[in-house]
């Protein structure tokens, strides 16, 4: 979702809707490359000799144990590059927006100059690796360069690193050029304090502005299987011209063998290129028109297949031969005039029919890539990986790389299942269920670096009804939330793992903006793990919660439950409720209850309340907590009866900091503890409880 915290206009990914002028913190960078943007504090690597370093298995970078059951079941073994071998540096730790650490999973990489390298230790069998990375942009925009992968010291494949998805400037929504002028320079900016087309003289503005958006990632299969304790060596060429190479992480896996299928219309009969040289869009439809005709599926074979257009879906199976094997690749297509929707492009993607014209059902997608050619944010464009309507559909095991958001639906619709896939690299959301989805989950997704929310449901229009979004794991997202819930009916969040999101958002909100329906019935949040979680909001220059809650358009009064989450290193607070103070006097949260939670580490308060309204504790057991364990604002008056939010203590609320316990008997119901800004206390690493 577009982010928005005052005033403003701007538009959504496909639909316009009320917007901030956003502010950020300054970044004075007067060229784009490592240097400037490391951030954190950069060491000496792991040592690159000696005796054999064991792999270090992470999840979210953190020690499985601690999120045992919780996020993804995902076919592949994460290793921080910071705990690898290596003879190059380690940047980070590091949680300042702008910055390389702050977009790297856990908030620390390694920087690789010609020459350096890293190098992991398989933890078990694999023939396939996803490197994580970052290079420098070039001053016009978009560069390559070299990296070497070989496993213990044998067959060496070479990866070309690119910029060109990675590097977006400016306000939004953002462009792919370091040295343009604001896009809005009538949008107040916080590195001046002003509106600088109203300022006089005009302020000078560094370039380039904002940059954000580091990361990209690329799969290789090794070409064999190897075994554990094998050594895959990342290096960068000694004759690289790149001067500095970040590398985040690896994941390694053992990719099954093709799926075949021969009882089905394969897209080669019906003249599709798996070579990618010629457009394979219209063989595609043939298969699928056969494949409708005689009742069978459509079986895409392994291969790398140009499609520059929609795939129209509609009561049809289409398998492909795996993600790592069967690859839709496509370019970004300029119209010649705007659709009717307002898209100004066209690209890759499988599209349900409009909900308009009865949306499409009994649609089934499995086992392939979906390679898309974004580079920009144009929210008026439908260049997402699968879009449309679809209901009693499914989608599952799909790698989805480069769209703008990797699956939007636009309802009325229901009984969609989404499960096993892995969204990468979006210039927006991840999944996105927009107006009147119902009776659909989300499961075991894989969602790393989004350009927007992680996963939402925006019940605008029409509310989201009986969704869940369930054990799945959403990492890194550069602006927004790992999971936004804008309004709706008796929806579900559970066993999700979310971590490291970077501004404007943070791990789970509750949120009543972007013209969303209100709260109604229930509203579960159950048995989630945030890391790293709770963001600098630089327009209110405030830390925000691990989970927030926003009153922003009308009150959040639904019966909220929020149970069995564990809340760990908390930039800021773990629980925040808040109204933005032009409407701190007409909208209230109430009715959210609060059971069997575990805080660790907070660098401030582990309630934090910026709103009217009550709340219900029990069993909340917190530790290593930074500042006074409740922050009660409530709506600013500060009257002798004291603050407009209430603190009900059910017991067994446990444990707390330097201040004491972090529901004392002095704070309740509506102490008024408020200190606006207060000092921010680093947690230590979390661990077992």
């Amino acid at each position: 979702m577009s982010r928005s915290i005052t005033g403003g206009v701007a538009v959504r990914s496909g639909r316009p809707r009320r917007r901030a002028a956003v502010a950020f913190a300054s970044v004075t960078a007067a060229a784009v490359g490592l240097s400037l943007l490391a951030g954190g504090t950069a060491r000496a690597g792991a040592p690159a000799s000696g005796a054999a370093q064991a792999p270090v298995v992470t999840r979210a970078a953190l020690d499985p144990a601690l999120v045992a059951g919780r996020g993804a079941n995902v076919g592949f073994a994460e290793q921080e590059a910071e705990n690898a071998a290596t003879n190059g540096t380690v940047i980070g730790p590091g949680r300042d927006a702008y910055t390389l650490p702050a977009e790297a999973s856990g908030r620390q990489a390694v920087s690789l100059a010609p020459g350096q390298y890293v190098e992991f230790t398989l933890p078990s069998a694999a023939n396939a690796v996803t490197v994580r990375y970052s290079v420098p942009d070039a001053p016009g925009g978009g560069r390559t360069a070299p990296l070497d992968v070989t496993v213990d010291g044998g067959h060496r494949q070479r990866m070309t690193l690119t910029s060109q998805y990675a590097w977006l400037y400016n306000q939004y929504p953002f462009s792919n050029d370091p040295g343009g002028d604001l896009l809005h320079p009538d949008w107040w900016i916080t590195e001046c304090s002003c509106v600088p087309s109203a300022t006089t003289p005009a302020p000078v503005i560094s370039k380039p502005f904002r940059p954000n958006h580091f990361y990209d990632e690329q799969r290789l299969l090794l070409g064999r299987t190897y075994r554990a304790g094998d050594k895959v060596r990342l290096a960068v060429p000694a004759g690289s011209t790149v001067a500095a190479t970040t590398v985040d992480l690896l994941d390694s896996q053992l990719v099954a063998a093709p799926h075949v299928d021969v009882v089905a219309a394969n897209v080669l009969a019906f003249g599709a290129d798996p070579t990618g040289r010629r457009d394979s869009a219209p063989a595609i439809d043939r298969a699928i028109a056969f494949a409708k005709r005689t009742h069978l599926k459509v079986y895409i074979p392994p291969g790398t297949y140009q499609v520059n257009r929609h795939i129209i879906v509609d009561d049809v199976t289409i398998e492909g031969a795996g993600s790592w094997y069967t690859i839709i690749k496509g370019h970004q297509v300029d119209l010649a005039t705007p659709a009717p929707d307002g898209s100004v492009h066209t690209g890759v993607g499988f599209y349900g029919k409009d909900a308009a014209v009865g949306g499409s059902s009994n649609v089934h997608l499995s086992g392939f890539a979906i390679e898309g050619d974004v580079r920009e944010r144009i929210d008026t464009d439908q260049v997402n990986g699968i879009g449309g309507a679809l209901s009693d559909s499914s989608i599952e095991g799909l790698y989805i790389h480069h769209t703008k958001v990797g699956m939007w639906f636009d309802g009325p619709m229901s009984h969609l299942t989404i499960s096993g896939n892995t969204i990468a690299d979006q210039i927006a959301d991840g999944i996105n269920f927009h107006t009147g989805v119902s009776d659909s989950t989300v499961s075991d997704n894989f969602v790393r670096n989004t350009g927007d929310d992680g996963l939402a449901m925006w019940s605008e229009k029409t509310e989201d009804t009986r969704d869940t979004f369930t054990h799945n794991t959403v990492q890194t997202p550069v602006l927004a939330n790992g999971i936004a819930i804008y309004g709706g009916t008796d929806n579900t969040v559970s066993g999700n793992l979310v971590a490291d999101p970077l501004r404007e958002g943070s791990a789970i909100q509750v949120g009543s903006r972007f013209g969303a329906e209100p709260f109604t019935g229930h509203l579960w949040i159950t048995d989630n793990t945030t890391v790293r979680a709770g963001t600098y909001e630089l327009n209110w220059k405030i830390g925000l919660g691990a989970i927030w809650f926003y009153a922003l358009e009308k009150n959040i009064d639904a019966d909220v439950e929020v149970t069995g989450d564990h809340f760990l290193d908390n930039t800021y607070n773990a629980i925040m409720l808040v109204s933005d103070f032009p409407v701190k006097d007409l909208y209230s949260i109430t009715n959210v209850h609060f059971k069997d939670i575990r805080v660790d580490g907070t660098g401030t308060s582990v309630l934090s309340a910026r709103s009217a309204g009550s709340a219900s504790f029990e069993n909340v057991d917190a530790r290593n907590v930074g500042a006074v364990g409740v922050n009660n604002c409530g709506s600013f008056h500060f009257t002798p009866a004291g603050s407009e939010f209430s603190v009900t203590d059910l017991g067994g609320n446990d444990g707390g900091g330097t201040t004491g316990p972090w529901l004392a008997s002095w704070e309740e119901p509506n102490t008024i503890t408020c200190d606006d800004r207060p000092p921010v206390v680093t947690p230590p690493a979390p661990s077992q409880w």
